[in-house]
Parts: structure tokens; C-alpha cells; sequence
């Protein structure tokens, strides 16, 4: 059956469909409130189509749909569907295997510990911690203040009753309540356990109270020795969170999701509040999200960061509105057993908040970019953008951009500029003086800097860059194409770039090529050409100045560079030189009466 034919028999119903290509592999996983409507949007699509979507399309062979009775239902199974495959075209969470888990685990008396394998055996896991100093630094703290067994050994009531294990040095030194010998039951060690849990999630006020409370009851027993204990871990507990920022006097659960992406990079960042407090902040890395909306990135990212989470807050914050807000809602309130709010915060202290947690987002890519970069494996989104506009094979790293400047032909000169990976290069800009064309010519005078640039860089023996724009329209590409041939490089990527319209000039095209006017690439092409403009342009003011005070100065007998200088210096222009008396003239440093009076005659 065709693609066509099986499109007629798609029933409008919710669910979830899977775009495939060659050996049936995944491309794409979608949700859609009506299956029929969107599958035909996407092998029907108008004349609006984004590239990135013509890229996915034109490699789809064959799709599969999955009914669901509910838009929530089929949410949560794209969430599963892109966390299981990977899709290609889909916004992923960076593999989170290499990220570490604090597991409690299903023992009679649990353990606490670092793993980044999640086994369901019915442990409790929380995290991903993807900052491993902090998780360290907890794992650190829970060991240090709560009494929980480390060892491996398998402790039970029949190995108790049998007494196969002896209490080791932790017991001795408080730091485990020696459960392999029977010296705390199931219940009070579960206690512990309980308050561990506790501090791991934040919920230290609840935790102080109860082990306030427990204190009490142990004193009024006349148990000082464990109340003092108790005191301690209160203690201990105190200062561990007076360390953490204060961000709300509410003692809402409340978890700040935010995105920021740059081209092909993206990072999703996520604040943890408990109890007013940031309590931990988490960093992902997000693929796939080229040419992808900020709302679909964040609904991605929120959905595999709940689909793995084990613990979801009452309040989710995010840094702008997402299309599926009720759906999500609704899945996550499903998830936690109440009722969970997301909200879009406008302004006040929670606007601000959110602020902050947009800021580290920003910073956290910022840094990210700046690795790759000194790494040397980065492209500039800019780049990568103008290299799928003008269908070139590689990145055009390195682009040199031609203009010409003169004025009805006088002082005809030239400029080049060169931008490496989206950035100018100045130590690399060249001025250059047309020497062979008279009059206004723009077409021969590109002709010529075009050529004094190949043929300096193959004389030099250095590579050509991967991408050349000339200022102009088609008459400028044709004459620096006319140089190319004459060297041999039919090859090499040239465009021109007209002003009026901005549209883009590619060889073997009749006709001009408009780029979309919100591309990055034809911005990069914007921004290029109008630095080489502004460098032509400030190069022939510069000659015209020469000029003008050369013709006016330099001709007069007895006038050198040291009085052309001074009188400058002391009038600031050949018009005040003029206005003056040849008293006036004569007084400047270094001159004479006579040479004064020849300077009043010439001008």
C-alpha cells in the first residue's frame, strides 16, 4: 500500500505516528489530537515548508500510527517512544546513563548509594545528578549525619537470628546502628531511612521537626545519649542548608525549568526548590533542535526530564508558555497523585526568578560554545545556517568579502574582509588601490582585486576560502567568476550579494535567490558585506582627506611635512588657513614671514 492510500484510511483520533526511513528505522516520533490532519500536513505540506522539515520528508519512506484514548495518553507515549529510539529529527535529552543516581534499596535495612544504573527492583532512585561535586558533597553529608549501614552483606531476620555476621568499626564509631546483629529493629532503622529521604529531597523543616520531636521523646525517657546524637544530626542538618539560597519565603515545591539554544546546541536547565530553597540545579544537553522553536524544545525537555524523574514538585515554573500546557499538566498531576500547576510567571519576584534561571541557561550554552570552540569542533550556528541556505558541501569556515568605493570615479579603491567561523578577522583585512581601471567601473574593478587576491594567494601557496561574496549583483559575480575561470577554480563558492533587495546571486542560476529574511545565514551574508562596505568606504575618506590637503599645502614652496603639520595643528583645516592674516600665518612654530605671505598668494 502507498503512502497516499494508507493516508485515506487514517481514522481522526488522538495518538502517536512514526515516520520511517530506509530498514524501517524511526526519523521522527509525533503526537497529534488528530492523526489524519497532521500526517496529511506532513506529506502535503505548503509552500511555507521549513528546510529542516524537507531534510526529514524527503528521506520518509513508510509510517506507522499508534490510537490512544487520550491526547494525555499519547503524550506520554511519544515521551517513552523518543527516550527508547533517539529519533533523528526529534529534540533529545542527552543519553543520561553517564549521569549518577543516589539509590536507597529494597532491603529490609536499605543502603544508600552512587550508581548510574537504574535496576527496578523496587529501590528508590533520585537525581540524575548532572553535577557530580554537589551529589558528592550530599552523598558526604547523609553518611556524615545519619547512621546508615555502607556494607554489602545481606542482613535479614533469618541471618540476625543466626547470628552469621559480626558488627564491624562503623557501629563502633556511630555510623551504623548495627542492624547485621540485631541492635535496631526494621521500624526504627525505616526511621532513619525515612529522614534521609527527607534531607536528599529538601524538606529540611519537616526533617528538624521530627527529629526535634524525637529528641524530646528520648529525653523524656531519660535516653540523653541518643537525644544528644539526635542534637547533633539537627545540628548538622542546620548548617548544611543555611548554606543554600533563599529564593522564597513560600514553602512551595516548586520546580524552574528553562532553554536556551544557539544553532544545532541547546542546553535545558532545572532549579529545585524545597522550602524556599534552591536546593539543586541541574544541566542537560539537548540534540536535535536545529531550526526547532523555543516552545518545542521546552515541551520536549520537559517531557523526558518528568518522564525520568522521580520525584515531580507541585509548581513547575517555565521560561515561556508551551502549546500542550494542559495536557502536560494533566499527565504530571496523574503521575504525582494531585494536583500539579504549571505556570509562565509575568512579572514580580517570581518573573524574576525565572529571570535567573533563563541567565544560568544562557551562561551554562555560553560555556559550552566556548569549549567547543577552543576545542576547534564548533561551527557557528550562522554558519551552518548559510551553508544549507547555499547548498555548499562543507561549512564556509572562512568567507572573504569584496567591495569598491569611489566617488565619479576619482580615488577608485577596494576593500576585503574576512570573517572565520562567523566572526570578523581585522588582522586579516586588505585595502587595496585600483590601479588599472579609470572611471567609474564597478564591474572591472572587481575583476581586479579578485584576481590580485587569488593570484597573491596561490603565489603564497595558501588555500582559497571556502566561500567568496562580492557586493553586487550579477554583473559583479560574473566578473569575479570571469578571474575564477581564468585561474582554473570553477570550483570555488562565489555569491553575490545585491543591496536593494538583498537577494543572493549563485552561479548557474538565471535568476536571483531570496534567502528567508529571519535566516541566519543570509544575516551573516548582511553583516559581512556591510563591514567590507564600511572598510572600503573609511579607506577612500581617508584618500579624499590625503588628497585635499596635499593639493592645498604640499604644492607651496617651502611647505614640508613639519610645517603642513604644525599649521594643521594650529588652524585644524585648510579653511581657517585661508581666513587667517599672513601675521597670523607666520607666528606658527617653524614658519617665516615670506613663506607666510607665499601661503596667503596660493591660497
Amino acid at each position: 500500500m502507498t503512502i497516499q492510500e494508507k493516508l485515506k484510511h487514517i481514522p481522526q483520533k488522538p495518538g502517536v505516528y512514526l515516520l520511517k526511513g530506509k530498514s524501517q528505522k524511526i526519523l521522527y516520533v509525533g503526537k497529534a489530537k488528530q492523526l489524519r490532519n497532521r500526517l496529511r500536513s506532513h506529506f502535503n505540506p505548503g509552500k511555507n515548508d521549513e528546510p529542516r522539515h524537507q531534510r526529514l520528508m524527503a528521506q520518509v519512506i513508510d509510517f506507522e500510527i499508534i490510537v490512544t484514548d487520550s491526547e494525555v495518553e499519547a503524550l506520554i507515549m511519544e515521551a517513552n517512544f523518543v527516550k527508547e529510539h533517539r529519533p533523528k529529527y526529534n529534540v533529545n535529552l542527552k543519553d543520561d546513563k553517564s549521569y549518577p543516581y543516589l539509590r536507597i534499596t529494597n532491603e529490609p535495612f536499605p543502603r544508600i548509594l552512587v550508581t548510574r544504573k537504574i535496576v527496578r527492583d523496587g529501590s528508590r532512585y533520585f537525581g540524575p545528578y548532572t553535577d557530580v561535586g554537589s551529589m558528592r558533597q550530599l552523598m558526604n553529608a547523609v553518611r556524615r549525619i545519619f547512621p546508615v549501614r555502607t556494607c554489602t552483606i545481606k542482613i535479614d531476620e533469618s541471618s540476625i537470628q543466626k547470628k552469621k555476621h559480626k558488627i564491624c568499626l562503623m557501629y563502633h564509631i556511630g555510623r551504623c546502628p548495627g542492624p547485621c546483629e540485631g541492635f535496631i529493629s526494621v521500624a526504627n532503622y525505616q526511621w532513619i531511612v525515612d529522614q534521609v529521604i527527607a534531607f536528599i529531597q529538601g524538606k529540611n523543616d519537616r526533617l528538624i521537626h521530627d527529629l526535634e520531636n524525637r529528641m524530646k521523646n528520648l529525653a523524656a525517657e531519660k535516653r540523653y545519649e541518643e537525644a544528644g546524637l539526635l542534637r547533633d544530626q539537627i545540628q548538622s542538618v542546620s548548617t548544611f542548608y543555611a548554606r543554600q539560597k533563599v529564593v522564597d519565603k513560600f514553602e512551595t515545591e516548586r520546580d524552574l525549568l528553562s532553554v536556551a539554544i544557539s544553532g544545532s546546541l541547546a542546553v535545558g536547565l532545572v532549579f529545585n526548590v524545597r522550602e524556599g530553597k534552591i536546593i539543586n540545579r541541574l544541566q542537560f544537553h539537548l540534540e536535535g533542535v536545529e531550526d526547532k522553536r523555543e516552545s518545542e524544545v521546552l515541551t520536549s525537555f520537559m517531557e523526558q526530564y518528568y518522564l525520568r524523574a522521580e520525584f515531580i514538585p507541585c509548581e513547575i515554573f517555565l521560561c515561556s508558555a508551551i502549546d500542550e500546557m494542559t495536557d502536560m499538566s494533566s499527565w504530571l498531576s496523574e503521575k504525582k497523585g494531585q494536583k500539579v500547576s504549571i505556570i509562565v510567571p509575568q512579572r514580580g519576584k517570581k518573573a524574576s526568578l525565572m529571570g535567573m534561571c533563563r541567565k544560568n541557561a544562557r551562561f551554562v550554552l555560553e560555556e559550552m560554545i566556548l569549549q567547543k570552540e577552543s576545542a576547534g569542533d564548533w561551527v557557528a550556528p550562522s554558519v551552518q545556517a548559510l551553508q544549507k541556505d547555499l547548498r555548499l558541501n562543507h561549512p564556509p569556515m572562512r568567507i572573504e568579502a569584496f567591495d569598491n568605493s569611489n566617488i565619479q570615479g576619482s580615488d577608485p579603491v577596494a576593500s576585503l574582509v574576512v570573517f572565520e567561523n562567523g566572526k570578523p578577522k581585522k588582522s586579516e583585512y586588505r585595502k587595496y588601490k585600483v590601479r588599472t581601471v579609470q572611471g567609474a567601473d564597478d564591474f572591472a574593478s572587481m575583476a581586479e582585486i579578485v584576481e590580485r587576491r587569488v593570484s597573491h594567494l596561490m603565489k603564497e601557496g595558501k588555500d582559497m576560502p571556502d566561500l567568496m561574496l562580492v557586493d553586487g549583483g550579477k554583473g559583479q559575480l560574473n566578473a569575479a567568476l570571469s578571474v575564477l575561470n581564468k585561474f582554473g577554480l570553477v570550483d570555488q563558492p562565489v555569491v553575490g550579494l545585491a543591496k536593494r533587495l538583498e537577494e543572493v546571486f549563485m552561479p548557474g542560476l538565471p535568476d536571483p535567490q531570496m534567502l528567508p529574511k529571519t535566516s541566519p545565514g543570509l544575516r551573516l551574508l548582511q553583516r559581512i558585506r556591510d563591514e567590507a562596505h564600511r572598510f572600503a568606504i573609511a579607506f577612500h575618506r581617508s584618500l579624499r582627506q590625503k588628497r585635499a590637503v596635499h593639493s592645498a599645502l604640499d604644492d607651496i614652496p617651502g611647505i614640508g611635512e613639519t610645517r603642513r603639520k604644525a599649521l594643521l595643528r594650529t588652524f585644524g583645516s585648510i579653511e581657517s588657513i585661508r581666513k587667517a592674516s599672513a601675521d597670523e600665518i607666520a607666528e606658527v612654530r617653524g614658519m617665516n614671514r615670506t613663506v607666510a605671505e607665499e601661503i596667503k598668494k596660493r591660497l
